[in-house]
């Protein structure tokens, strides 16, 4: 947990919230590992693979909101992009939990999915989660590029990530807020480059 939520309530102002946000973009350089995602990503989708998303909680609703920038569009008109988000899918979601344990939600559908040559994203603010570690350790197994979403320091993920995107230190939403921004501009730089082929 990333927050005290027995701790009695701090009035905040506007200004308060953006001035909790000034920090969020210091001090880290994320070109070289957003550049080899988009290279990883374009590479691919241009060899008709797929691209696995998966999270927990926020980190789920971005793996399905970065997977519909892939099906639908970011900015382009152009050709659907094979992007699936395995949070999405309660039925297999439920069955895999109850049948081998919440820890192999993801791993558990990328083993019947997950081809090699495919790229599977795992997003996860702590690093530390263990179904997003199975998943991307199942995924390398397999032969899929394994790409990381983290933050605080990376945590135990990116022992399994061939390209691991480390966020800020902070609460969940600091790091949710830089992924969203990084997810989109992976979405774009890849669109683009597709784009020119």
């Amino acid at each position: 947990m990333d927050r005290n939520v027995s701790a009695p309530s701090k009035r905040k102002r506007f200004a308060d919230c953006m001035a909790e946000r000034s920090d969020l973009w210091r001090g880290a350089d994320y070109e070289p590992s957003v550049t080899a995602a988009v290279a990883a990503i374009v590479r691919c989708i241009r060899a008709g693979g797929r691209v696995f998303f998966f999270g927990n909680g926020g980190s789920a609703a971005q793996a399905q909101h970065l997977a519909a920038e892939l099906t639908g569009r970011f900015l382009l008109d152009r050709p659907s992009y094979a992007g699936i988000a395995l949070s999405v899918d309660t039925s297999a979601i439920t069955a895999i939990a109850n049948d081998y344990g919440f820890e192999r939600i993801f791993a558990r559908q990328l083993e019947g999915l997950a081809r090699d040559g495919d790229v599977a994203v795992g997003i996860t603010t702590s690093g530390k989660s263990p179904n997003i570690i199975e998943g991307l350790k199942t995924a390398r197994a397999i032969g899929a590029v394994t790409i990381a979403f983290t933050g605080n320091g990376g945590g135990p993920v990116v022992e399994f990530a061939d390209i691991a995107i480390v966020g800020p230190h902070g609460p969940s939403w600091k790091v949710q807020e830089v992924q969203f921004a990084l997810g989109h501009i992976v979405c774009e730089l890849a669109e683009l480059e597709l784009a020119q082929s």
